[in-house]
């Protein structure tokens, strides 16, 4: 398989990607690639909430399954991708830009040290084909 996996953003083994410049957040090529047609993304969160590394911030479902997105990194929630809810095919379309789901303040930059690069992420992902 080949997936698309930008080289300046980072990765999650939950198959979460964050662009540690913007702080924006969603799921990868790999993960909408597994889940098939997303249906519908439902925020668990909201503008201003602080999450931690590792909370729920939204779940995807598609016709194959439903699936948590977790955030990377803590920080405050400074924007949410609405227009997800009424499209949820950009998903599937175009993971890493119209599919954005939730913009993070990033509070610890040293989390992001802790995910992985392009490179480590598609070999993770070729071992669980």
């Amino acid at each position: 398989m080949s997936w698309n996996f930008p080289p300046n953003l980072k990765y999650t083994k939950n198959d979460e990607w964050i662009d540690p410049e913007t702080g924006k957040v969603g799921i990868t090529d790999y993960a909408q690639d597994q889940l098939s047609d997303v249906v519908y993304v439902e925020y668990l969160v909201e503008e201003g909430d602080e999450v931690n590394q590792g909370d729920v911030v939204a779940t995807v479902e598609s016709v194959k399954a439903a699936a948590d997105v977790y955030a990377p990194v803590g920080g405050k929630v400074v924007a949410l991708n609405t227009e997800l809810a009424d499209n949820p095919e950009w998903v599937n379309e175009d993971p890493y830009g119209q599919a954005w789901m939730v913009q993070l303040e990033i509070r610890d930059p040293s989390e992001l040290e802790g995910l992985m690069d392009a490179e480590s992420y598609a070999k993770y992902c070729e071992e669980r084909e």
